[in-house]
């Protein structure tokens, strides 16, 4: 299985509809990988707080509409990152889009931890409340955002719905790298599972984005890792690892706290 990681650029002299223009060009442009994967906000910015109301959308708005042109153009399954979504009977959730090959809309996860801690997102913000999963013919994704990389019990939780590979876009700083890094690597071998995490590059309301995407396996060995700028990191590898590693290494099994009864 290829994936593609876009670690797109968010400065404050592209337009966002420029954005979303060029978003969609680089991922026609990843026609031979089978997924590709944008980060967070990159419509507004992570950081870019002020703009979270003014550039919320509808789930089915431009970016959406966008996005899933580009994911029937390309032929791939699109994790295309999250966008402020504005619902008419709610508040305004950060809401990741994942789209099939088709173009239709496959899943659709609103970020559960927000961050911020009593500002920015955390009160901008509602909150999500359920889990998401996504089934590809070689895998089934665990669907999650940034800040949730911290709480180990949300990629437990994936890991019961089925989840074989984490699929994490951010909007991540550059001075807590080290932790990004480490928590990637953390999920991935306590799951059991890869992890494919997607930030982004440039600086978001004077904030300077870590980049450095990064894609583990379940073993936690590093299997590809960008620099921090603007790129697109690929890798080629074999979903089926995270099944046999479970056998081989049955850890998951041996559980105690937070097991399921049996069905």
């Amino acid at each position: 299985m290829r994936a593609s990681l876009i670690q797109i650029a968010v400065n404050e002299d592209e337009s966002v509809d420029s954005r979303r223009q060029r978003a969609a060009a680089l991922v026609r442009r990843q026609a031979g990988s089978d997924l590709v994967v944008l980060p967070e906000l990159w419509t507004t910015g992570a950081f870019a707080y002020e703009d979270f109301t003014r550039e919320a959308e509808p789930l089915d708005g431009p970016t959406y509409e966008v996005m899933a042109k580009a994911a029937s153009d390309a032929g791939v399954w699109l994790h295309a990152g999250s966008i402020p979504e504005r619902d008419p009977d709610g508040p305004v959730y950060n809401t990741s889009l994942v789209f099939s090959p088709s173009g239709e809309l496959a899943g659709a996860y609103r970020k559960i931890h927000r961050f911020g801690f009593d500002k920015g997102e955390a009160v901008l913000m509602g909150a999500g409340q359920e889990l998401v999963t996504v089934r590809l013919p070689e895998t089934t994704l665990g669907v999650a955002t940034c800040y949730d990389l911290r709480f180990p019990e949300l990629f437990r939780a994936l890991v019961d719905a089925g989840a074989e590979t984490f699929v994490l876009p951010a909007g991540w700083p550059e001075r807590r790298r080290a932790h990004w890094t480490l928590l990637a690597q953390a999920r991935a071998v306590e799951n059991q599972a890869f992890v494919l995490a997607c930030g982004t590059a440039g600086t978001h309301a004077g904030v300077p984005q870590a980049g450095h995407s990064i894609v583990v396996d379940p073993w936690g060995e590093v299997l590809a890792e960008a620099g921090p700028d603007e790129e697109v990191l690929t890798v080629d590898f074999d979903p089926a690892k995270a099944a046999a590693t479970r056998e081989q290494f049955p850890v998951l099994k041996d559980r105690v706290l937070g097991l399921r009864p049996p069905r």
